[in-house]
């Protein structure tokens, strides 16, 4: 069988990607007017259109997956909501009828008007008995603005007698859809912006107004992706010494996240006048402002977006995150998320359900403890977790310990290194694991135990005990969780256990053989590869080759893609092995157009190019709709699994700090190659330690190129949309201005900064008596330059063991790459040249941007 050459095997795919492109579309609706009045009804097919034609309002169905209910009814559901009209992608902001949809196969007798008594309503026409509400009530109304005609105008509130012919209803350019007065539209009787289902626009507010009884803003998600209706997760402002009902509200006053309208995961910490402060990173934002208000008529929260072409809003996610999103018009293809809280999603209050256990290594990831499955797939596969697992065997609950008529008594399956559950019982009178397992056994509702030696003198002694729901469990941790399970699924567990040695063992010696041919196999592409003679780019189509896989053999090699190591935005990754033994990582692209947009820029970057210091594509798949790209095997993860996740008690290695330099100057050295050395200027525009992989010897490798810019030797700049991730971007990225490969570099400074801690930037440091500037790792850096004070600045998991003198050239380096203007930030070569110390590294001025953080307070300013 002839091969067709790999430079033409490219170009046929680049020609056959160019042909496949496609666009997903909403629902189609017909645009009417921005306002309704008493004599108008908004049927199915109609939607109010705000005048600046960014919003819509009508009737639509959330997704095919809405359509199908827990008896097997698969007829649409549809709501009456809002969303964003000139992006693509349907997008609901607001939503009127979330927890009773309409269940019907069309809307033609389901319409929006203004009732006799100046109510806004979705009401069913009476002659079409076959649309019902989905909470199967009789009445034909659906929903109701339920107003007194009470003017608010946001701050004041007078009840007024209205009636129909007074009122109209108007779509705001802000996305407000509001019910006013006929004559005069700034007596506003009631408005959405009062009433927010999941999401804030900009000009709403989260907050209470004082003195009017339940009037309370806030975000609650929704129940799943399709599912409009509330979920279990909300985000709101709280105070300890105020209430919706009081007038004040003061420095007490935080944003949080609540689970189940009960249990707070997360707070912004207090208002310090110009920031939060547990997020103090949000005052260096220039394209985003969140502003905290209280006066005598109400309390709140908004945010300010400066930039007016850019799109935004504000989401309480399915997950339990806050997240924040952004959209350019004219070149946007998807919602780009830049901020989200909490970071972590494990952190998020039981955001994989019950008996499950939660890991962040390399990404998010929710699994069934041993011995229980998922409990609804169908939900799981929705985005709600909340359901998590259920148990495959009952126990025996055989409450003596010597066995039964009944059968054998329960056992425990150790769960090694892991967080413990919350709502643990102490047993003081447990003095030994013996004992403990025993007081576990001795009650039917006790689900799992936990002993530790070290904590017998503590305050809480050895033996902790849990009962029903083991929630929040997560896999990074030092503590031993023993589950209590049926015996034969324990025994099950300890057989596999027995037939797995002689899997490794002869694995181990298959891996042997496996490198000696993969040996043989590289010497032998050296050998061609000079006989090539190939000048200038080392580019892989012309040299080695990148190899065209059929779908199946991936399919084959992954195991039906069933060993996941992770998922981002653009799809998941998972473990395969070649026919010759060689292992190797899938990234399986999702999404129709940013999946093809993702897999156009890896292809064309990382497959022509090469160097120690960049991630190796090995091939790719090209399959009708089906976009797969195939890559080395990084056998020790992402740099952020060994920085953040172990704190010397997870999966996660620490890095001493020897390794530590060595990944720095790894990492220069492949975005100097990028930068300067290939055909044409390559910029990541992602650079973070998610995208920087460690191979078995910890040598790194800069990773996911799916968002990667050509900028040809002509040019200095090139105009792109903002995107990357929050805490990572350029400022003059964020203002929205051309950018250049230094946008890489401020990355690389603030992933140097990352490297020196051990911890986010934006996380809190241990500080000192200063102030609450010192919160901010980059602010404690620039501080730590002009007072001579380095050694607090290291990774206290270093426990002091590390080069002082080149922790403060990292100092010096990271501090220059994240200067405000980009002329003058090193380029990655002159990194490069500083961290091998051929180059002399000067104290660089302290950025305006962290200057305006610390308030100039305590800086001697170089």
């Amino acid at each position: 069988m002839a091969t067709m050459h790999p430079s033409v095997l490219f170009a046929a795919l680049l020609l056959l990607l160019s042909l496949q492109h496609l666009h997903i579309l909403p629902p189609c609706h017909a645009a009417t007017a921005d306002t309704l009045l008493p004599s108008q009804g908004l049927t199915g097919g109609d939607t109010l259109l705000s005048s600046n034609g960014r919003f819509a309002l009508g009737f639509f169905q959330a997704g095919s997956q809405s359509n199908f209910s827990a008896d097997g009814d698969s007829t649409p559901k549809w709501y009456l909501g809002i969303w964003f009209h000139t992006v693509p992608k349907l997008t609901p902001v607001w939503v009127a009828n979330a927890d009773n949809p309409v269940v019907a196969a069309n809307l033609t007798s389901c319409k929006l008007v203004i009732s006799h008594d100046g109510n806004l309503l979705v009401i069913l026409d009476d002659d079409h008995h076959h649309l019902q509400p989905a909470n199967g009530s009789s009445s034909s109304t659906v929903w109701s603005s339920k107003t007194n005609a009470t003017t608010t105008n946001g701050t004041t509130t007078t009840t007024t007698t209205t009636t129909m012919a007074a009122a109209a209803a108007s779509l705001l350019d802000n996305g407000n859809l509001v019910l006013h007065s006929a004559s005069n539209a700034s007596n506003i009787f009631w408005q959405s912006f009062d009433h927010p289902t999941d999401t804030l626009l900009q000009g709403g507010k989260i907050g209470w107004i004082h003195g009017t009884a339940g009037l309370v803003r806030r975000l609650v998600s929704r129940k799943n992706s399709v599912d409009q209706s509330p979920g279990v997760y909300s985000y709101e402002l709280s105070s300890s010494s105020s209430s919706p009902s009081s007038g004040s509200a003061g420095s007490d006053t935080s944003i949080v996240s609540v689970y189940n309208s009960s249990t707070q995961y997360w707070s912004s910490g207090t208002w310090g006048g110009r920031y939060f402060s547990n997020i103090p990173e949000t005052v260096s934002q220039s394209w985003l402002t969140l502003s905290f208000t209280t006066n005598e008529q109400e309390t709140y929260v908004e945010y300010a977006v400066e930039d007016p072409t850019v799109l935004s809003f504000f989401v309480m996610d399915v997950s339990g995150q806050m997240k924040v999103l952004l959209w350019f018009e004219g070149s946007s293809t998807d919602w780009q998320t830049v901020y989200t809280a909490p970071k972590s999603q494990c952190d998020v209050y039981a955001t994989c359900g019950a008996f499950t256990v939660c890991n962040d290594v390399p990404f998010p990831s929710c699994a069934c403890m041993k011995g229980y499955s998922i409990r609804s797939p169908q939900d799981w596969e929705l985005g709600d977790r909340t359901g998590g697992c259920a148990r495959n065997t009952p126990l025996h609950c055989n409450t003596t310990t010597g066995g039964g008529a009944a059968g054998e008594p329960d056992k425990f399956y150790a769960m090694a290194s892991v967080q413990l559950p919350a709502d643990a019982q102490n047993v003081g009178t447990a003095k030994s694991e013996d004992e403990c397992s025993v007081a576990c056994l001795g009650s039917c509702s006790c689900t799992a135990y936990s002993y530790d030696d070290d904590d017998q003198q503590g305050a809480g002694g050895g033996c902790s005990i849990w009962h029903g729901k083991l929630l929040n469990v997560r896999q990074q941790g030092n503590s031993v969780l023993r589950l209590r399970l049926a015996a034969k699924e324990v025994e099950t567990s300890s057989h596999t256990h027995t037939s797995r040695r002689g899997v490794i063992i002869g694995a181990a010696v298959g891996a042997t053989t496996a490198a000696t041919l993969v040996g043989f196999v590289f010497l032998v592409m050296i050998w061609v590869m000079r006989k090539r003679k190939r000048y200038g780019d080392d580019d892989v189509q012309g040299g080695i080759g990148i190899v065209a896989f059929r779908y199946a053999d991936l399919q084959y090699a992954t195991k039906n893609f069933s060993e996941k190591l992770g998922a981002g935005s653009f799809g998941s990754v998972f473990k395969g092995s070649l026919s010759d033994s060689t292992t190797i990582a899938v990234k399986r692209l999702d999404g129709v157009r940013q999946g093809e947009k993702q897999f156009r820029a890896e292809v064309s970057s990382t497959g022509v190019v090469q160097h120690v210091n960049l991630v190796k594509l090995i091939g790719f798949c090209c399959d009708g709709d089906r976009r797969l790209l195939v890559y080395e095997y990084m056998p020790n993860g992402s740099l952020d699994s060994h920085l953040f996740q172990s704190n010397g008690n997870g999966n996660g290695t620490v890095l001493d700090w020897t390794v530590r330099y060595q990944i720095a100057l790894g990492v220069a050295r492949g975005l100097a190659y990028l930068h300067a050395s290939c055909r044409d200027c390559i910029i990541h525009c992602d650079i973070k330690p998610e995208n920087i992989l460690l191979d078995g010897s910890f040598t790194p490798k800069v990773a996911d190129f799916g968002m990667a810019k050509f900028l040809g030797r002509d040019f200095s700049q090139v105009v792109t949309t903002m995107r990357g991730t929050i805490g990572y971007l350029a400022l003059e990225w964020i203002s929205g201005t051309a950018i250049t490969s230094k946008v890489d570099v401020y990355s690389y400074g603030m992933v140097l900064l990352e490297i020196i801690s051990g911890s986010r930037n934006a996380s809190k440091q241990q500080s000192s008596q200063d102030g609450v500037h010192e919160a901010y790792f980059p602010v404690r850096v620039a501080c730590g330059l002009v007072d001579g004070d380095i050694a607090s600045l290291v990774d206290a998991n270093l426990l002091g063991e590390a080069n002082m003198e080149e922790v403060e050239r990292v100092c010096k380096v990271a501090c220059w790459c994240i200067q405000d203007v980009e002329f003058d930030r090193p380029t990655m070569s002159e990194v490069v040249q500083f961290l091998e110390c051929l180059s002399e590294v000067e104290t660089p001025p302290v950025p305006r941007f962290l200057q305006s953080i610390a308030g100039q307070t305590n800086l001697n300013i170089v």
